[in-house]
């Protein structure tokens, strides 16, 4: 055989030398996928369900998750790992599991996801509800704690919370002087609710008094869209999507004429400044514009850190309130055993006064059951506020990944028969057995507000208002369904999904004065 000449036995060597070099590159490459495939594979991760290629599970979220999640639960365990298109979430039904969350490794589970709506509406997730977890954060929750949301403060709006209760009454009198046959309660309860949040928040209503304000209609579409699915939250690779539906220009519509309005109501304050030392009855915007100048915090607080606290505060305070009152009343009509207690109690405590005093509310005990109750059975928000892992976690010996986005099923949790006799009925008595058990986030078998350091700042505020505000409506009135025929078991007890789980059907009640007999009214 020939002899190669030397300069092609050179070009030879070369090629086969980057041959070489090219197999060892894909060698490696290789041999790093498989160790990450196979260290993926040694994780441990919660039960799944089988999922469906590119959207994984979302088809088995139903319109009401809460229910979806539960009935899944059943199968693949209280502790489950569910692909969202692109996102893994984990699901939580049972109370040892939520110890773990809320108790052992809370910090892990504190922060919150970015939705696109959260990210438009709210400044980016610079509010309290949203934010992700840091200093930012936790220098805006200790405002809000101490500065908005204390008890001190929550009783310093007691005249605002009198006098806009004192008008709903007189609007159902009115109704019932009419001879009306029956009022929209759901209606009325959103009102009122909106114009106690209103007050004490931005020092005055903006709500006219039949609910269509644009501020009113504002609020609510805030509400939808916040809990709206939006194909970027779940693909964030497709969130071009939401522009082209035309979602994106719907939050960007929302959010500007809030902003407008926030700026607006701010001017006013600023215009109208006053110095009486009268801290106690400030209102929100008041106390944080004062924090803003004062500079008593070591935190900057921005206009547009007003602005995302205010917010925050009304979607908070007024949608669960209402929402509470819907469904309080509704399981009250279809238990007249428990009507006719409460009502005998309201009545024996407040006696033949004129008007229900807040102190009154302290001493109806069952009144207390009964919200309480309501809370367990039918949480305004059942699956609370989605949380997000900060860091790799193990729960229960599984694998939980960081940036995974996390549910807590209450509405199952508080459905659970081992922690629950007769779970799933109305029973306000149960809370007269075990009154040491209470919505502050420490018994983990009740957590309709949360728990740990994301669990909600603002319960007093929205409980105080709802018991107020249930007191005089069993007080002055009585209740029963119109005339058409439907009995109180046929009360359309129908869910519409949201950021708060309301009455799909309005509730419609007919009032009727309450007689007193001969003792007269002081």
């Amino acid at each position: 055989m020939a002899l190669l000449p030397t300069s092609v036995l050179k070009q030879l060597l070369h090629e086969l030398n980057s041959t070489h070099y090219l197999t060892a590159f894909f060698c490696f490459v290789s041999l790093v996928f498989m160790l990450k495939l196979r260290r993926r594979n040694k994780s441990n991760f919660p039960p799944s369900p089988p999922k469906l290629p590119i959207i994984g599970h979302i088809h088995q979220l139903g319109t009401l998750p809460h229910h979806s999640f539960h009935a899944l639960s059943h199968k693949y365990g209280p502790l489950m790992m569910l692909q969202l298109g692109q996102i893994p979430t984990l699901v939580v039904s049972s109370v040892d599991v939520a110890k773990e969350i809320f108790k052992t490794h809370d910090v892990a589970f504190s922060s919150k996801p970015q939705t696109t709506a959260g990210k438009i509406i709210l400044y980016g997730c610079t509010d309290v509800a949203f934010a992700p977890y840091g200093d930012d954060w936790r220098q805006k929750r200790k405002i809000c704690v101490l500065e908005l949301l204390s008890l001190k403060r929550v009783r310093s709006f007691q005249s605002i919370r009198e006098e806009e209760v004192a008008q709903l009454v007189d609007t159902v009198r009115e109704a019932c002087e009419s001879k009306r046959s029956s009022v929209n309660l759901s209606e009325m309860l959103i009102a009122t609710s909106n114009n106690i949040v209103s007050r004490c928040v931005l020092g005055q209503k903006y709500d006219t008094p039949d609910g269509s304000s644009s501020f009113g209609e504002l609020g609510r579409k805030m509400m939808e869209q916040l809990a709206a699915f939006s194909v970027g939250d779940f693909f964030p690779s497709l969130g071009w999507i939401d522009v082209l539906t035309g979602q994106i220009s719907e939050f960007k519509a929302t959010f500007r004429a809030l902003d407008a309005f926030f700026d607006e109501v701010i001017a006013e304050h600023k215009r109208t400044k006053r110095d009486d030392g009268q801290s106690d009855n400030k209102d929100f915007v008041e106390i944080l514009l004062q924090i803003q100048e004062g500079g008593k915090y070591d935190f900057q607080l921005t206009h547009d850190n007003i602005k995302a606290l205010l917010m925050d505060m009304f979607a908070g305070g007024s949608d669960t309130t209402s929402t509470l009152l819907e469904w309080t009343f509704a399981e009250l009509m279809r238990n007249p055993k428990a009507m006719k207690k409460v009502q005998e109690e309201v009545r024996r405590v407040v006696g033949y006064k004129s008007k229900v005093d807040e102190n009154d509310v302290n001493g109806m005990n069952y009144l207390k059951c009964v919200v309480k109750e309501t809370l367990r059975l039918r949480p305004p928000a059942p699956l609370l506020i989605p949380r997000e892992t900060l860091s790799d976690v193990k729960v229960k010996g599984f694998d939980i990944p960081s940036k995974t986005r996390v549910l807590v099923n209450a509405w199952a949790i508080q459905r659970d028969p081992e922690f629950w006799n007769r779970a799933e009925e109305f029973l306000p008595e149960r809370f007269e057995e075990q009154p040491e058990v209470c919505f502050s986030g420490q018994d983990l078998q009740y957590i309709p507000f949360g728990s740990g350091r994301r669990g909600c700042p603002g319960i007093s505020f929205g409980v105080s208002s709802a018991e107020y505000i249930l007191a005089n409506l069993l007080y002055w009135f009585d209740w029963k369904l119109p005339n058409i025929g439907v009995t109180t078991q046929e009360i359309d007890m129908s869910e519409i999904y949201g950021l708060t789980v309301c009455m799909k059907v309005p509730l419609r009640l007919e009032p009727t004065l309450y007689s007193f007999g001969s003792k007269p009214i002081m």
